[in-house]
């Protein structure tokens, strides 16, 4: 047994001591390898150094999906074991799956868990969703806590989501699961998960299980004043599901198509598009789980 961590080489100096601690502790349990990265190069030499060793994933959700991206395009998913230390500023995936946030106790259970296999969403433009992709509100959202993220951390979305809530009006978008529509024509956001929450914990898909083999897909339909602040103050605690201006469905393909919009895959935020398809794949991964 062995792992080869990879850790970001642009992490600052309280980042750096936490990775250095996580690698001692996985070095108790076998052979252990850090792995610096800069570049998309880097990742791909210490994907080259496997060797059959578990691959550990010191970072947050952008780093995860980088990661889980690149076995994909390799064709390499299927056969990695990964796991994770949950570094980030939201470490939603981690949320969702009840994974310890503290790195030392995520190296234990690194070390000591159960290979679990997973599901990863993917899109007709070829990119994985690991945790959760949204369109419209969620992404303004996104963009919106960019510049309150470095002060506020996880809070900074929610306050995002009431600032885009006040600002945008909505798209025109037709929503179909599994070929039957879900929702009606103008939408403030659509959530498709295979995670729980986004933005540090906001729970936008509260029922989403990363291994049902299944999409969970979220249409907001509130894009009057009142309701679209009413929608995103439920929002964070998971009550705007109640709620008769959301609909939920889930299914194995959802397709997005209408006015063009911004998508946020996994904290990412792309170009507007008029059409998009997301679909499942089950268990095409494994992940050390508690």
């Amino acid at each position: 047994m062995g792992y080869v961590v990879v850790a970001s080489g642009k992490a600052g100096s309280a980042g750096a001591e936490q990775v250095e601690a996580v690698t001692g502790v996985l070095a108790g349990h076998g052979t252990t390898e850090l792995v610096r990265t800069a570049a998309a190069e880097d990742l791909d030499r210490a994907l080259d150094r496997l060797d059959g060793r578990t691959l550990v994933v010191a970072g947050g959700d952008g780093s995860l999906h980088l990661t889980v991206q690149r076995l994909w395009d390799r064709g390499e998913l299927g056969d990695v074991t990964i796991g994770l230390i949950p570094l980030g500023t939201g470490n939603d995936f981690a949320h969702g799956l009840e994974f310890p946030l503290d790195p030392l106790e995520a190296a234990a259970v690194v070390a000591t868990g159960e290979p679990h296999r997973l599901d990863v969403l993917l899109g007709d433009d070829g990119g994985v969703v690991v945790n959760m992709a949204h369109a419209g509100l969620g992404a303004d959202a996104a963009e919106a806590a960019k510049a309150l993220k470095k002060k506020l951390g996880p809070v900074a979305y929610p306050l995002g989501a009431l600032i885009a809530a006040v600002r945008d009006e909505g798209w025109e978008l037709e929503v179909s699961v599994d070929g039957t529509p879900l929702g009606g024509d103008a939408e403030l956001m659509v959530g498709v998960g295979n995670g729980r929450t986004i933005g540090g914990g906001t729970p936008l898909c509260p029922g989403a299980a990363a291994d049902d083999g299944l999409l969970d897909v979220v249409v907001v339909n509130a894009t009057g004043p009142a309701s679209r602040v009413a929608f995103a103050n439920a929002l964070r605690t998971g009550r705007h599901v109640d709620r008769d201006d959301v609909h939920h469905a889930r299914g194995r393909e959802v397709r997005i198509s209408g006015d063009p919009v911004r998508h946020n895959v996994d904290g990412e935020v792309g170009e507007e598009v008029a059409e998009r398809t997301y679909r499942v794949v089950p268990s095409a991964w494994t992940l050390v789980t508690p």
